[in-house]
């Protein structure tokens, strides 16, 4: 489980976050949708345990504070190497999070044939496409298998036949996540692109939220309907 509690924080005067409060068990997958400047990015860096908000706290199952070792995280840049290959920069992050380089080797083996790039290992990173660069990121992400997955507007800078791809494989990555217990939160300014994945969804605003929910097999556009309503109001 996955709570946030109250959470709070502002840049200088600028509010970025006003009592966020929500609870998460394992397997679901929650989508917060919100223009640019609504709070998501500061939401999720804080959720990630790279901010301390100023009020309220973030909460694990376990009744530890989050720390970043059960935090998956990606966020505007893949935080990969170009120098290194995508192995390298696999097995590099593995040992950061403490697995031996045994256990690196096989955990980049396995999630590099799961996300179609078993054929990059030896790649250079500053080589590959858009659509293969975010794959990758995937794979660092997990490559500590966290019980917790954030996504910052995971589909910037792909082109459309790339960002069908890229939904597709977070499509299964979140069935994968309800049967492992893992819990996903994505952040997106298009709902389009995310409802499909989602169990929850969040319309957030000026740094709140301003709707939580269940999905509810509601389809997509009876929720951007919602949302542009609710947020934009159109």
């Amino acid at each position: 489980m996955l709570r946030a509690e109250g959470l709070s924080h502002a840049f200088g005067g600028a509010r970025a976050l006003e009592d966020i409060s929500f609870t998460l068990t394992g397997g679901r997958t929650l989508a917060i949708f919100g223009p640019n400047g609504a709070g998501k990015t500061t939401l999720l860096r804080v959720l990630a345990g790279l901010i301390k908000p100023q009020r309220g706290r973030v909460v694990l199952e376990d009744g530890g504070t989050a720390g970043r070792g059960a935090i998956g995280w990606i966020g505007h840049q893949a935080h990969l190497y170009g120098h290194l290959t995508v192995g390298e920069n696999l097995r590099f992050w593995a040992a950061l999070y403490g697995l031996d380089a045994a256990r690196a080797r096989a955990r980049a083996g396995e999630l590099l044939a799961r996300l179609g790039l078993a054929d990059r290992e030896h790649q250079s990173v500053r080589t590959l496409s858009r659509g293969q660069l975010q794959r990758a990121a995937i794979a660092r992400a997990l490559i500590h298998d966290p019980s917790v997955l954030l996504l910052d507007e995971p589909f910037t800078g792909l082109d459309l036949r790339a960002a069908a791809d890229f939904r597709a494989l977070l499509a299964e990555l979140s069935a994968a996540s309800r049967s492992t217990g893992r819990i996903v939160v994505m952040a997106t300014h298009n709902v389009e692109e995310g409802v499909e994945l989602a169990t929850d969804i969040a319309f957030q605003a000026q740094g709140r939220f301003v709707r939580l929910e269940p999905r509810a097999g509601r389809p997509a556009a009876e929720i951007a309907a919602e949302y542009r309503k609710a947020v934009l109001g159109e």
